[in-house]
């Protein structure tokens, strides 16, 4: 099972979104994401997050918080436990180069009218209301939303 990490990082009421449109064989292209990626052996969610970040964006988070656990089940990739994150602060500047995509400030009220995963939705609102140590279950068949399954 694949293990990954997304930050949804705020500012100003947007979430800093990545449209991912330049990576080849990306089963997320054309759609919008948060900030994240695969944990390395030997690293923890945390850390992973943090490394991730600073490589998608340029910046370097200087206050996050751990949100939930989303379990992504489906009958054509792998199954994926992704550790979702709000990020808060940060420093350094905006990279006006990422190599997955392009990268945008989206007011947060306006970020489930972009062309999003439909479980992406589920957690987003979630995080919206507050919800802290959530667990997650989203099953798709293909790239449908079967399931989105709170715990």
């Amino acid at each position: 099972m694949r293990k990954t990490t997304l930050c949804y990082i705020e500012k100003d009421g947007q979430y800093l979104m990545l449209y991912r449109n330049k990576k080849e064989n990306d089963p997320n292209e054309g759609k919008w994401v948060g900030i994240g990626g695969g944990i390395e052996e030997g690293e923890t969610p945390d850390q992973c997050v943090v490394r991730e970040v600073l490589e998608e964006t340029g910046l370097t988070l200087t206050d996050y918080k751990f949100r939930g656990l989303v379990h992504f089940i489906s009958d054509i990739w792998d199954d994926e436990d992704m550790y979702l994150y709000s990020g808060y602060s940060y420093e350094g500047q905006l990279s006006s180069i990422c190599d997955e995509g392009e990268l945008k400030w989206i007011p947060i009220a306006s970020v489930s009218d972009l062309k999003l995963w439909e479980g992406d939705k589920c957690f987003l609102e979630l995080m919206g209301a507050g919800a802290e140590g959530f667990e997650l279950t989203l099953r798709y068949e293909s790239d449908r939303l079967v399931e989105c399954t709170a715990i």
